[in-house]
């Protein structure tokens, strides 16, 4: 068929991409307000997002990956808009981490209560774990440093979120980590 201004998208392959993801991303996390991930069809989610199913399978493998990719997208803005030149402590990184958390609070309320939180741990390993050119030292110290916040993390969340993020950064600063 030869191409003209009727059957040709307006949208670049990029920014078809970015609509579905976009799109998928905001059905999904508006079905989990409602029902666990596992009640969730793909068929329903593709249907709420307005995608056709080879779009969700374009772009992910699983629901997870969704919320997976979201968290990314989310924690690498943060660290891109993060000065860590002038304090590059543990304390300094969980009071940003945890001022992201009560920003976006609304978001990961619902994966607390979907049982969903272990996903942030899978990014944090991904964003900031092991690499297959390190170290056996850098290796393990980038374990001790991912599992170290990921516990603060669930517990905060276990607790229900009361701690502010001020609150937690003086409490790990307290202990000296």
């Amino acid at each position: 068929m030869k191409q003209n201004n009727k059957n040709v998208s307006p949208m670049s392959n990029q920014s078809r991409n970015t609509y579905v993801i976009e799109h998928i991303t905001q059905a999904l996390i508006e079905l989990l307000k409602e029902k666990d991930i596992e009640e969730i069809s793909i068929s329903e989610l593709c249907d709420l997002a307005g995608i056709g199913r080879a779009s969700f399978y374009r772009n992910f493998n699983t629901k997870e990956d969704i919320i997976k990719t979201y968290i990314n997208k989310l924690l690498k803005d943060l660290l891109q808009n993060t000065s860590f030149e002038q304090n590059n402590s543990l304390s300094y990184f969980l009071h940003i981490l945890f001022n992201h958390f009560e920003k976006h609070l609304e978001f990961y309320t619902i994966l607390n209560q979907r049982k969903l939180i272990y996903l942030i741990k899978d990014v944090l390993v991904d964003i900031c774990g092991l690499k297959k050119d390190q170290s056996k030292e850098e290796a393990y110290a980038s374990a001790y440093f991912v599992y170290i916040i990921y516990g603060w993390i669930e517990v905060w969340f276990q607790r229900g979120m009361k701690e502010s993020a001020d609150e937690i950064a003086q409490m790990f600063k307290d202990r000296g980590l």
